[in-house]
């Protein structure tokens, strides 16, 4: 059984917690589900959509942190230098905002659905925000 089930657009995706590598991410996360925003294309990160959070504060610093994660992977970064977001890949990734490289702690990894992962990426960059809703598996 998956730890998530998430709904982005019209897509569906199972998704595992990465909560060995990510603990205080995972549980600060689970303690917002179900969580609901939206999800818009990146602007200065490649293949990827984003949920922008301004101010959010998830009381978490670095942990299992990365600038490049794979098709499939979520991404949280804590704020600090840029706002608070969090980044879903869907192709290649260089995590950046404009102020830089960011890293974003990867918390999150989709177990099923992958097919449809690039079709999302495509539909938010030439339709505009989808919606997007995180609940438990």
């Amino acid at each position: 059984m998956a730890d998530l089930k998430i709904t982005a657009g019209p897509f569906v995706f199972d998704a595992r917690f990465e909560a060995q590598d990510a603990p205080q991410t995972c549980a600060s996360f689970q303690s917002r589900l179900p969580f609901e925003s939206h999800v818009v294309h990146v602007r200065w990160s490649g293949e990827g959509v984003w949920i922008p959070l301004g101010d959010m504060d998830f009381k978490v610093g670095y942990e299992n942190h990365t600038s490049f994660p794979a098709p499939g992977q979520i991404l949280l970064y804590p704020g600090g230098v840029s706002e608070t977001e969090i980044l879903l890949a869907y192709g290649g990734v260089r995590f950046a905002s404009k102020v830089g490289q960011l890293a974003g702690n990867h918390f999150i990894t989709l177990t099923s659905g992958l097919e449809n992962l690039v079709k999302l990426g495509k539909m938010t960059l030439w339709e505009g925000a989808q919606k997007i809703r995180f609940e438990r598996g």
